[in-house]
């Protein structure tokens, strides 16, 4: 069963490879304007942290954290976020193929309709994103003064890798709700990109309610909130045991597991055209 599982999981991942390279081998033929659209990319979404900048011209606090600090938050979500989308960002197409019927087309094929779906119309302009909150993120890091432990350096990249794990389990869930939901495109925004902005600000200046549903709910808290508290030594406004801010690892497990199961039971549900 275990070499049945990772069988297919090593099948999906050289299938959105395969693909994802034959898209970017298409773009590369017109490298001027890959790099265009690339600096492009950069430019706006440079233009969400100018925002937060604008804001500390009136103010050298935004709920007691500073703008080094806001930075660390801009710069792990904004990555994370970054890096999902590039990788299966395409998925939320589902809705527009099971409209038009072209979804068929996809579960015929000799590769896992998944793989297909992540990797369609890959691109690589999209590492503007994570480029831009990188960027970002090396500065907040050398200007704050942070007492460095060796579980604080690990929670770094850690935060980093299950954060884009996090965000591509929900790219795929939220678009899995098409199979049932076909407008369920905006929900799927409001949960990553909405996501992605919300965890920008630091979790002291929303509401209890708000912040105990991203850390319960759809665990976006898990992205860089709480692994956040431990490396920048902030209290935690929920007053949640310590282990939360090293439980990112097991939410981007749980994560991936719900999202599998949706998909499973969203082709289940599939009846195609009949065409």
């Amino acid at each position: 069963m275990a070499d049945s599982v990772r069988e297919r999981v090593r099948w999906s991942v050289w299938a959105w490879w395969l693909m994802a390279g034959m898209w970017t081998r298409a773009m590369m033929s017109y490298r001027a304007s890959f790099v265009l659209m690339l600096g492009a990319n950069i430019m706006i979404t440079s233009l969400d942290f100018v925002v937060v900048v604008l804001m500390f011209q009136h103010t050298d606090r935004l709920g007691g954290w500073s703008l080094p600090e806001l930075g660390f938050l801009y710069g792990t979500s904004g990555f994370a976020l970054g890096m999902a989308n590039l990788f299966v960002g395409s998925v939320d197409a589902l809705g527009a193929r099971i409209r038009a019927g072209t979804l068929d087309v996809m579960l015929v094929r000799p590769a896992p309709a998944l793989a297909q779906l992540c990797a369609e119309r890959f691109s690589l302009r999209r590492l503007g994103r994570p480029l831009q909150a990188c960027a970002v993120l090396v500065w907040s890091l050398s200007a704050l003064d942070v007492a460095w432990t060796w579980d604080r350096a690990l929670l770094v990249p850690v935060l980093l890798l299950c954060g884009t794990v996090i965000f591509a389990a929900v790219f795929i869930g939220g678009a899995t709700l098409q199979f049932w939901w076909g407008e369920a495109k905006e929900l799927q925004n409001s949960l990553t990109y909405g996501g992605a902005t919300l965890l920008h600000y630091p979790p002291t200046i929303f509401a209890r309610e708000l912040v105990a549903g991203v850390v319960f709910g759809v665990p976006l808290a898990f992205v860089n909130w709480l692994p956040a508290l431990r490396i920048l030594d902030r209290p935690d406004p929920l007053g949640l045991p310590v282990a939360f801010q090293y439980a990112s690892p097991l939410a981007a497990v749980l994560c991936v597991c719900a999202a599998g199961l949706l998909w499973r039971s969203g082709l289940r549900a599939y009846r195609g055209t009949g065409s």
